[in-house]
């Protein structure tokens, strides 16, 4: 089926370039963003665009539809390893944000913190 444009989950973003990027927000397009999953189970019809920023009224071209490539387990299995590499990384930076975090909290309450942010203009 095709990426469904109706559905609210749909996104679609123009970039200075001209390239568009079409996705599913909620990661269930495997093929996007060429394919919505037949008989989605999130697919929800959109009621409004609501507080959209709209560019122009002309609506870029659906890019058309590249030859199905088959994952077969070597590609499945580097696309894994990826995912795993990126869930171990994840937690360090967490932890190094929330030091640099901390940091800057220590330095506004020091006393020269307190100085600067007081006499601030």
């Amino acid at each position: 089926m095709p990426m469904r444009e109706n559905c609210k989950h749909f996104q679609s973003r123009t970039y200075a370039s001209g390239e568009t990027a079409r996705f599913c927000v909620l990661d269930l397009a495997p093929e996007a963003p060429w394919r919505c999953p037949d008989e989605c189970p999130r697919f929800t019809r959109r009621l409004a665009d609501v507080g959209w920023t709209v560019g122009s009224a002309i609506r870029p071209p659906v890019p058309d539809e590249p030859e199905i490539i088959e994952l077969n387990d070597d590609a499945a299995a580097l696309l894994d390893e990826a995912e795993d590499i990126l869930n171990q990384v994840g937690p360090e930076i967490l932890a190094e944000h929330k030091r640099e975090q901390a940091k800057r909290e220590a330095a506004e309450n020091s006393l020269l913190g307190k100085l600067k942010k007081r006499f601030r203009r």
